[in-house]
Formats: structure tokens, C-alpha cells, sequence
């Protein structure tokens, strides 16, 4: 008995593997993730270097995230969101290389100076300044 052509076409159920719900195809993944379906929860965390660090370098990444994490609580400013990415930026050229340039040093003391009437009164910005006073030398 010859197959009907609609019966031929008809939708498979998800996982029948047919061709109905078209086709993914992935080349390479790097440094991602990829989630394919419904009801899927993807999590996708970069790890962290491996690179040595001074500990002077892990004083002043643990002031930048601690401030990070205390300006998530101000009222948002301009001078509070340059700090913000500032911020940012340097945990991850400490995270990826073990350092901060001395021009993103100076950076962010800058941005540190501008925002001091916003963070003044946190003690995370005070340990931040000193941090970064002892890697600029004064």
C-alpha cells in the first residue's frame, strides 16, 4: 500500500526526532552557552583567571567589589554610574591579567574624586581610595 503524501508531512511529536520543528545545527560554542527547547535554564558564568595576583591587586579587587555592590543601593547619578562601569572595568582587567594599568588606576581615582559626594560617607569607598593611594603611590 503506497503511503498518503499528507501522512508523509505530518508533525512529529517533540523528541520523535523528525524534522517537523525544523533543524538547529551548531557549529562551535566558545566561551557561551546554549540552551535549545522550551523551559530551559541556562546559566552561563565566566571562570575565574588563573592568574597570580599581588596581594595588593586582591586588596583593591575586594574594595572595587564591595563598593560595587554598595552603589547598587544609591540614588543613581551621573557621577555614580561612571563609577559603576569604572568599577567594572577594572574588576575584570584585574580578574583577567592580575593587574590594573596605572591609567585605569588613575581613572578610577578620578571617577572616585567626582563621586566622592555620593560615596563619601560609605567605608567601602574609603578602603577603595586607600587601595588605590597605595598602588599610585600617595
Amino acid at each position: 500500500m503506497a503511503k498518503d503524501a499528507d501522512a508523509e508531512n505530518e508533525e512529529e511529536p517533540a523528541g520523535a526526532g523528525g524534522r517537523a520543528y525544523g533543524d538547529i545545527r551548531i557549529g562551535a560554542v566558545r566561551g557561551g552557552a546554549v540552551g535549545i527547547g522550551d523551559h530551559n535554564y541556562i546559566v552561563n558564568v565566566r571562570a575565574e583567571s588563573s592568574v597570580a595576583r599581588d596581594p595588593a591587586y586582591e586588596r583593591l579587587l575586594e574594595a572595587v567589589r564591595q563598593l560595587g555592590a554598595d552603589l547598587e543601593r544609591l540614588v543613581e547619578s551621573p557621577e555614580v554610574s561612571a563609577l559603576a562601569d569604572e568599577l567594572s572595568e577594572t574588576e575584570d582587567e584585574i580578574r583577567r591579567t592580575g593587574a590594573a594599568a596605572p591609567g585605569r588606576l588613575a581613572r578610577l581615582r578620578a571617577v572616585l574624586q567626582d563621586a566622592s559626594a555620593s560615596i563619601g560617607m560609605l567605608a567601602s569607598g574609603v578602603a577603595l581610595g586607600q587601595a588605590v593611594g597605595v598602588l599610585l603611590g600617595g
